[in-house]
Order: structure tokens, then C-alpha cells, then sequence
């Protein structure tokens, strides 16, 4: 089977300012795959995942060169509607951030801000990304409890069930168990290998066991710089670069 390119990075260069925070950055995400973003702190890997969603643009004086595509679409072309992008990209950040809503309607939410008025659709959209997010069993009757009511674990479920909602083709996870316990975390990488199919995933994670559990390509950020990037087990295994090495096992970062 051919594998799909999704989203494609060709010399990205990003600045905050006058700091050069990524440096010609180039390499492809495949569709319906889950790609690890690893490295030490401050190498860029949040910076490129913001980038794929645009969020860094709520950052003053940040600019952006080379090219960053979804199928062909220029990202950063002032023509793309960002609503629209994020839309098409979801995202799920570090902590768990449910509304104080309840937790149908922390799921609903992105439905009712792209227009969508039609209960029954809400109501099978909602039913579904629960499903999708493992979370359905535990919480279908109790759906007008607060989504704060929930555990650690099962906020940043829902969390992604109120991503999937509105239907994205991407799903964007900033380190998304880094705050959950070893069982909730478990739980989410479980999840994040199931919906690989449905989804194309790029994910940040400071855990390289993660990454090799959850991943099926893994980029190793330094410093700003795309030092390597292959299939998850070769470059665990058979990494090219002697910095690569150094990191995996644990000889520096």
C-alpha cells in the first residue's frame, strides 16, 4: 500500500521575533499514520505543531518562510481561512481544558460555533466521538454533569472527543499524557493507536518509550533543527545520526 503524504514541510523557517526557533525544517507526515515529535525541551517541537494550526499566530511578531502544505494547500497563505484550518486540525493540549460545561456540551461545542443547529446530528456526533475517545461507557448517564467533574484522564478524553466532533482530517497532541497517571496514560496511547486509522496524528512527547509505542514515524528535533526522521523502529533501533543516538539512549537532553 502506497502511503499518503498529508501534510508536507519543505525548508519551514519560524521566528519569534528575532530568534530563529526553527531552521529549515523538511520532512512529510503520512495520512492515517501517527508521528512522534521527540527531543529535549525548547528544540521546537511544539513551535512545528503550532504551526501545522496556525495557533503560533496569536504570538506577536512571529514570522514564518518556506513552505508548509496539507494535500498541496499552502498553510500560511493569507488566503486560508485559520476557522477553516482549525477546523480540518484539531487540537489537544498538554492538560486536560474541558468548558465548565457539562460534558455533552463540551463535546457539542465546536458543532454549535460552525453553525450546526440540527439535535439529532449533534446528538450522534456527540455519541460518536465519545465512542471514538473510549469515554461513551463511563459517562453516557451522566451526560448533564460538569466536564470538571470528570478524572484527570477522563478530561483529556473528552478532550479529544471535542476534538473529533466537528470531524477533523488531523489530530495535533502536544505531550497529551505528560499530566495523567501510568494507567490514564496507558489509556491514551491505546486510543491514539486506534484512531490512527480514522485520523493522520502528530504527536509531541518529552517519552521516548511513548514514542515508540504510539508512533509509526518519529522526527528527532535539536536545537531548532530536523536532525532525523525515519520509521519509529529503525531509527530507535538503527538511528543514522550519532546525535540521534546520543539522545535515545539517554547520553544527553
Amino acid at each position: 500500500m502506497t502511503e499518503q503524504i498529508k501534510i508536507s514541510s519543505r525548508n519551514l523557517n519560524f521566528y519569534y521575533s528575532d530568534f530563529h526557533a526553527l531552521q529549515d525544517i523538511t520532512f512529510d507526515m503520512h495520512k492515517h499514520q501517527a508521528t512522534a515529535l521527540i527531543g529535549p525541551s525548547g528544540c521546537g517541537k511544539s513551535t512545528f505543531l503550532r504551526c501545522i494550526n496556525r495557533m503560533n499566530d496569536l504570538i506577536p511578531g512571529i514570522r514564518v518562510e518556506g513552505s508548509l502544505t496539507m494535500e498541496g494547500q499552502d498553510l500560511n497563505d493569507s488566503a486560508h481561512d485559520v476557522v477553516v484550518l482549525r477546523r480540518r486540525v484539531g487540537m489537544v493540549f498538554q492538560k486536560p481544558n474541558p468548558f465548565p460545561k457539562t460534558i455533552f456540551e463540551n463535546v457539542a461545542y465546536g458543532l454549535r460555533v460552525n453553525g450546526v443547529t440540527d439535535r439529532e446530528y449533534i446528538d450522534a456526533r456527540v455519541e460518536e466521538s465519545l465512542k471514538l475517545a473510549a469515554l461513551w461507557d463511563e459517562v453516557k448517564d451522566r451526560m448533564d454533569h460538569s466536564g470538571l467533574s470528570l478524572s484527570g484522564g477522563q478530561q483529556q478524553r473528552l478532550c479529544i472527543a471535542r476534538a473529533m466532533a466537528v470531524e477533523p482530517e488531523v489530530l495535533l497532541m502536544d505531550e497529551p499524557a505528560s499530566a495523567l497517571d501510568p494507567i490514564a496514560t496507558q489509556k491514551i496511547e491505546e486510543l491514539i493507536h486506534d484512531l490512527k486509522h480514522k485520523f493522520t496524528i502528530v504527536i509531541v512527547t518529552h517519552s521516548m518509550q511513548q514514542a515508540a509505542r504510539v508512533s509509526d514515524r518519529t522526527a528527532f528535533f535539536y536545537m531548532g533543527r530536523l536532525i532525523e526522521v525515519g520509521p519509529t523502529d529503525k531509527l530507535f533501533t538503527r538511528p543514522e545520526n550519532k546525535q540521534t543516538e546520543d539522545y535515545i539512549t539517554g547520553r544527553f537532553g
